[in-house]
């Protein structure tokens, strides 16, 4: 079996069959016509990227593009398009400054939850208010700065754009939900709410864990094993 085979059986298993309208017959009819030998693995590709659109919940549906090398999750688009390093030393986030801990819940508009693992942060942040005042993302600094955990509204807006060239890129789990693991450094920027991406805020992250609770979006970034970042999720308080 090779790569893609095995990506897409593990795709399967996040469909939601039951709120899935029945496609069995177009997609037999896809794979049962004539074509090249080498084209069956692109229609199959292509109509279970139709199937995880159908049948993922919208802040998930974007997972379809895992088979095409671009994945849309949570705020987050991880792209395995070829760019150059980030270069020289990146901007901060749109007006972002450091508060305390309990100001900083103040000026977001969702609950601010801390690792149990980590315990209390070294640094908060918060950037990118809006016309009211409420801040987009708040980041809470572990370690000197060295582990970093990003939280923000989990909604289809993109928030971050990853360039994971090279970097090993896996579907797993937080608390039973669907998380990505990327693991290895990559290239990251900031879109900010127009949906422009801040090319002055891109720099080299570190391997990242990326998922979603309740209605809020997380990207825990440092130098952590794989499971050592899925067990300082799972310790969210």
């Amino acid at each position: 079996m090779d790569d893609l085979e095995r990506e897409l059986r593990e795709l399967t298993g996040w469909l939601e069959p039951a709120r899935t309208p029945d496609l069995t017959d177009r997609v037999r009819a896809r794979l049962d016509a004539p074509a090249p030998r080498r084209r069956w693995r692109y229609v199959l590709a292509g109509a279970l990227a139709a199937l995880l659109v159908a049948a993922l919940p919208p802040g998930r549906a974007a997972v379809a593009g895992a088979v095409t090398g671009l994945l849309r999750f949570s705020g987050v688009v991880i792209d395995t398009a070829p760019a150059p390093p980030p270069a020289g030393t990146p901007s901060p986030l749109p007006a972002q400054h450091q508060v305390a801990l309990a100001e900083a819940q103040r000026q977001v508009r969702f609950p601010i939850r801390v690792p149990a693992r980590l315990g209390v942060p070294e640094r908060v942040l918060v950037a990118d208010p809006d016309g009211a005042g409420a801040h987009r993302v708040v980041s809470l600094l572990y370690r000197g700065g060295t582990v970093r955990l990003d939280a923000f509204d989990g909604s289809l807006d993109i928030v971050f754009h990853k360039r994971s060239v090279g970097a090993d890129v896996t579907l797993t789990q937080v608390g039973g939900e669907f998380a990505i693991w990327v693991g290895g450094p990559h290239a990251l920027a900031y879109v900010d709410r127009s949906g422009t991406e801040r090319v002055a805020t891109a720099r080299l992250s570190a391997a990242t864990l990326i998922w979603e609770r309740a209605g809020v979006s997380y990207r825990l970034e440092g130098d952590l094993t794989r499971e050592q970042a899925l067990d300082v999720a799972s310790s969210l308080e």
